[in-house]
């Protein structure tokens, strides 16, 4: 016997791994060898000793050099060398030197590789032999032009092969011979940089056969068995993606002929060790020789898992002279070797199917493998932390799984595969899972174009990836800030806001939305015309937090207490929490579904109204959109859980308010609340423009348009008590429909009006929690119950425990304290600006933004100067923000409202000023000043009739089909909605959802203001599933490119997360994009790694113009027309990303 005490592994990642464990069962001490790229890789460590081989800027090149490979074997004492797969496992030099050098080369002895190794000679043996061949080349192809010659006479499509390789490299279909060129320089240069030999032949292309391989092994003594076949179709660019052994559907009398040929030509040059010959099968069971290949394979794994045979092991043993027969392999004859059952092997890759199998690299930020029953992975450097290098495989570990049925071992490996959880590098486990659970796979009928032929195996769900999403946005927020809060307070002490107790045991109540399904709108508004007492509205949902926080509130606050108050308080008419200024917020800013928000408040609410504000023609947004469109909004809001639609139009035109009116009553089952506007004061003999019998004269008209209750809408706090009483009572002796009354406590003496209006038999006001009540807000529900609680028109409440719920939003508040208004108590100013609630909240942030919060007082006062310009409109949003848009102008511009008129042909007025005057959300009752229309349209035509009657509908199936091409299949129509309605904004929350996800889920603070180091929350990211989250550290050190790694504890295991610190420039400056015509950019990362022409050239369409090399497969750019090369922005060796420019050509 031999002695091998050190065995020296020449290769790396998995098989190097997997020949140190078999070395090791064997008593063998094991030497690894590792580049400078490479010097992280776990084979190393898995050896008992470990050299770096090559300079520190040759990452692959040391692998492929026999000289460098032998010098290190001999350096370290070894007395044997293993060379894996790829790299150097063909190359009959290596073996050729280990013999000279008495190094046991673990493999076929050099002659039999020198017979075989080579793709050429073996076909010469093959054919000596009588086994079935393909027609190939005859002759060497020294240079394109051969090849050519060659190709012709064989006939296209043929396959350009590389002489020495393996694995799918240097290997190219050729169909067109347009193409031949360009694919033969390919294949030779990938096939010197893969094996150390550039030359490659030709062969015929065979359409759709099945790729079958046979798996061999010989002593040293003329004994060679087979191991049965695997089926290796399942391929892309010819690299295997799946291999099932044995394989399926295959005749037994196909498979014996199979056997005879792998033995014939084995036998024919005595073999030794272990390899594989390969063959085509054709769909007429024709079959035909492709190769050999004189060392393991990739997919040695499944034979091993059913034929219980050590592939590996038995390769050193026989190479240190054991016998097939002796006992350490004991195999004494061919019926020794069985099999049983059925295995599957899957290659994880760092490669993305959805972008053509471009490989992926980066950092793995997380990576969870799989397990269990019949489950095994063979795995290189696959861990937390490390870095996919451009140079190297793609391939991150094997998983192979066996079983009884191929059905059953199918099923087990997609378990196993699902289970798997990579994040940081794109992966192809959904491709696989795909491929594995296919029909055609499961009966065994894959052939080599199987991936081709089934685009569908490209559609699978991205990963979701939902851990890592929030602590990428976590960490971003924790370094950064959040820019809606540029100054934190960093001492502020939030309290933890305490839900209310309520018991969950029985059912919750009925209450109004029960009354609604019993009595129908009509009746129910029947129903509350006849209440003695005075029913309120809840407004903290929406109307509150929008008047006092700028519309901020996260729909984590309010779910976490709305079933409590559904239960504790049925009694309440309606809980107002959807549409208005909430809808755009929740996407813009807060980063959130409104429709989601919707159906969670409509889950935890199931007992009471649900209330939405809805601008007329202008639905959820700021301008008129096509009639059909509002009427589908309206219809989906109902469906997914809107109850009373409060319509209106922010210049009181019906007209605007009518199609709106009809959707709630023809497509619903819901009210239709249309309202009137209050603005001015209906008392002052001075402004009669809003007079009482204008709004008495709109109230008829309303009802006559169908509504169910009228509403009346103070936005700015107007309506004053005696207004109130006149006004409200006229509306009683006026109307047969009930009257909801909405206003804001600016001033701090609504509770009077709303006490008055009660008086005069108001049906509903609109309240809030005392916490979130007064200023620019709602008046105080809690405060307003006990003033009515000897009232006649009394509802009884439990004061108690409407407290315990102010308590909670009290406490919830101090977390939005950034977006508080900075209003400290009421204000008599609102009867000269006439700012409505929610306008004026927003107004101090966008001043803040402009950089004028200083001269807020003066943005103020030129509010009412707006308006008077404007001829007294009524402002509602989208009229008040228009008019607060005009305030912020004339305030930035310093100009007066003389300034206006003088020099208004020169000025640029925000694009709503333009808008308001062309007519887009309508024409005033009492038109536009005439002298400011000319001057801001400055010769643009105005519209006539409706805001939106020159809008023709929108065919809803076809927008929806490019909105879910554009954004997703899994998209819902509610989606589309949200775009239709603002479209800009949608694509930011996208984007935003899409690199941080369901940020929703994250409790407020820390979605406000970060971690601190070593907070901890919890996170429930779905029923049942929790995150465990805790800040360990924000690293001090930013990297060349202004990066800092924030360490996570996330369910106990570390996370890291690389973000860019945005206050740090970065030292390395990127390379230029591709971005025009001409410019000519790389398509992966990678390395530049050949450029084939020079400034000044002249060029054909399809002349190769540069190499890019990533994960050993090289891809040749070449010239989309003809030009000449007119710069060049890269060097030859340059690392490239993806779509970096490198050249241009004109």
């Amino acid at each position: 016997m031999k002695k091998i005490d050190k065995l020296f592994v020449a290769n790396r990642g998995e098989i190097a791994i997997r020949i140190c464990r078999a070395a090791s069962e064997l008593g063998i001490r094991t030497i690894a060898v590792y580049t400078y790229e490479d010097r992280y890789s776990l084979h190393r460590y898995k050896a008992d000793e470990a050299y770096q081989i090559g300079k520190q800027d040759e990452p692959l090149k040391p692998y492929i050099e026999v000289e460098t490979i032998i010098n290190a074997a001999l350096a370290a004492g070894a007395d044997a060398i293993h060379p894996g797969y790829g790299f150097l496992s063909e190359n009959v030099e290596l073996a050729r030197r280990c013999k000279e050098t008495g190094i046991i080369f673990i493999g076929p002895e050099p002659e039999v590789m020198e017979q075989l190794g080579d793709k050429m000679a073996a076909k010469i043996l093959a054919r000596k032999a009588g086994i079935p061949l393909i027609e190939d080349s005859r002759i060497d192809l020294n240079n394109p032009e051969t090849a050519l010659s060659e190709a012709r006479r064989i006939g296209f499509p043929v396959m350009v092969k590389a002489a020495a390789g393996g694995g799918g490299r240097g290997m190219r279909v050729v169909r067109e011979e347009s193409n031949l060129i360009a694919s033969f320089t390919e294949a030779k240069s990938e096939a010197k940089k893969a094996f150390g030999d550039d030359t490659v032949f030709l062969e015929k292309y065979i359409e759709n056969p099945k790729h079958i391989e046979v798996q061999i092994m010989g002593d040293n003594y003329g004994n060679i068995i087979h191991l049965y076949e695997r089926d290796c179709s399942v391929q892309r660019r010819f690299q295997k993606v799946v291999e099932v052994a044995p394989a399926p559907r295959l005749p037994q009398d196909v498979k014996d002929k199979l056997y005879q040929y792998a033995l014939r030509i084995a036998t024919e040059v005595n073999y030794n060790n272990v390899g594989t010959i390969e063959f085509l099968v054709d769909k007429e069971m024709n079959i035909y020789f492709i190769e050999v290949n004189p060392r393991i394979q990739v997919e040695h794994t499944i034979t091993e898992e059913i034929t219980k045979i050590d592939i590996v092991r038995s390769q050193i043993l026989i190479a240190r002279g054991h016998r097939l027969s002796d006992p350490e392999i004991f195999i004494t004859r061919q019926e020794d070797v069985t099999v049983r059952g059925f295995a599957i092997q899957c290659r994880i890759t760092t490669e993305d199917p959805g972008n053509n199998f471009k490989p992926d690299f980066g950092t793995i930020i997380t990576y969870r493998n799989a397990a269990g029953f019949g489950i095994r992975l063979d795995e290189g450097s696959s861990y937390t932390g490390m870095r996919i290098s451009p140079f190297f495989d793609s391939l991150l570990v094997k998983v192979s799984a066996s079983g009884r049925t191929l059905k059953g071992t199918s099923m087990r490996l997609n378990r196993a595969l699902r289970e798997f959880r990579i994040r940081g590098v794109k992966t192809n486990i959904g491709f696989l899972e795909n491929v594995i659970s296919n029909p055609v796979f499961l009966r065994g009928e894959a052939t080599v174009n199987f991936i081709e032929n089934h685009p569908e195996l490209l559609n699978f769900p991205t990963p979701q990836n939902r851990a890592g999403k929030l602590l990428r946005y976590l960490a971003n927020v924790s370094v950064n800030g959040h820019p809606e809060v540029p100054y934190p307070d960093h001492k502020k002490v939030f309290r933890t806001p305490v839900l209310p107790d309520a018991d969950f045991s029985k059912p919750i109540p009925d209450g109004s939305k029960q009354k609604l399904t019993e009595l129908g709108p009509e009746g129910l508004a029947k129903w509350l015309k006849s209440q003695k007492s005075i029913l309120y509205t809840d407004t903290t949902l929406r109307d509150a937090h929008q008047s006092l926080l700028a519309t901020r509130m996260r729909t984590h606050d309010m779910v976490a207490v709305t079933e409590r108050f559904a239960r504790l308080h049925p009694q309440t008419f309606s809980l107002e929490c959807w549409g208005g200024a909430t809808f755009d917020v929740a996407l813009r800013f807060l980063h959130e579904c409104p429709w989601e928000r919707l159906r969670q408040l409509r889950k935890a609410a199931p007992n009471i109204l649900l209330q939405m504000l809805l601008r007329g023609s202008n639905a959820v947004g700021y301008k008129a959109y096509p009639d059909n469109l509002v009427e589908s909004f309206v219809e989906k809001a109902w469906e997914t859980g809107v109850d009373v639609f409060r319509i209106f139009d922010s210049l009181n035109i019906l007209a605007e308010m009518k199609v709106s009116i009809d959707a709630v009553r023809n497509r619903t089952g819901g009210i239709a609340e249309a309202s009137i506007c209050y603005t001015g004061d209906m008392l002052d003999p001075a402004r009669q423009k809003f007079s009482l019998s204008y709004y008495l004269d709109l109230a008829r008209r309303i009802e006559d348009a169908g509504a169910h209750i009228l509403g009346i809408k103070d936005m700015a706090g107007l309506l004053k008590p005696q207004a109130a009483e006149i006004l409200v009572g006229r509306l009683k002796e006026t109307l047969t429909i009930p009257i909801h009354l909405h206003t804001h406590d600016t001033s701090s003496i609504q509770s009077a009006t709303y006490l008055k209006a009660i008086e005069a038999g108001v049906d509903v006001i609109d309240l809030c929690m005392a916490s979130l009540s007064g200023l620019t807000s709602q008046p105080n529900f809690n405060s307003v119950v006990a003033m009515m609680q000897h009232h006649e028109r009394n509802l009884p409440y439990d004061l108690g425990s409407l407290n315990t719920f102010s308590n909670y939003w009290e406490d919830v508040r101090e977390l939005y304290y950034p977006f508080e208004s900075d209003l400290k108590a009421g204000t008599a100013q609102v009867f000269e600006h006439e700012i409505p609630g929610g306008q004026y909240s927003n107004l101090r942030p966008q001043a803040r933004a402009l950089g004028l919060e200083d001269r807020f007082e003066v943005i103020k006062k030129n509010y009412q100067v707006a308006n008077k310009m404007f001829g007294d409109i009524v402002k509602v949003t989208p009229s008040s923000k228009i008019v607060g848009d005009f305030a912020l102008f004339l305030t930035t511009s310093n100009l007066t409202e003389e300034d206006v008129y003088a020099k208004g042909e020169s000025l640029s007025f925000p694009e709503s000023v333009v808008g308001f005057f062309r007519g887009e959300i309508g024409t005033p009752e009492s038109g536009f000043p005439e002298k400011l229309q000319k001057i801001i349209l400055n010769g643009r035509q105005p519209l006539n009739g409706r805001s939106n009657s020159g809008l023709a509908p929108l065919d809803l199936n076809q927008a929806y089909d490019e909105f879910t091409k554009r954004f997703g299949a899994d998209k819902e129509f509610t989606d589309f909605l949200s775009y239709q309605m603002y479209q800009k904004v949608y694509e930011e929350f996208h984007a935003h959802i899409s690199e941080f996800g369901m940020v929703e889920k994250l409790p407020t603070r820390s979605f406000f203001y970060g971690l601190e180091e070593g907070e901890e929350i919890t996170v429930a990211i779905s029923p049942g599933k929790n995150l465990i989250i805790r800040l360990l550290e924000v690293s001090g050190r930013v990297d060349e490119n202004g990066n800092r790694n924030v360490i996570f504890e996330l369910n106990g295991q570390l996370r890291q997360v690389l973000i860019k610190d945005q206050k740090f420039k970065p030292t390395r400056i990127p390379n230029a994009k591709a971005v025009s015509p001409g410019h000519m950019g790389s398509p992966l990362q990678g390395k530049l790694s050949a450029l084939l022409v020079k400034e000044g050239d002249s060029v054909k369409a399809k002349t190769p113009l540069f190499v890019i090399e990533a994960m050993k497969m090289e891809t040749v750019v070449t010239a989309l027309k003809d030009g000449v090369i007119s710069s060049i922005h890269l060097k030859q060796g340059a690392m490239v990303e993806h779509d970096d420019l490198v050249l241009e050509l004109v």
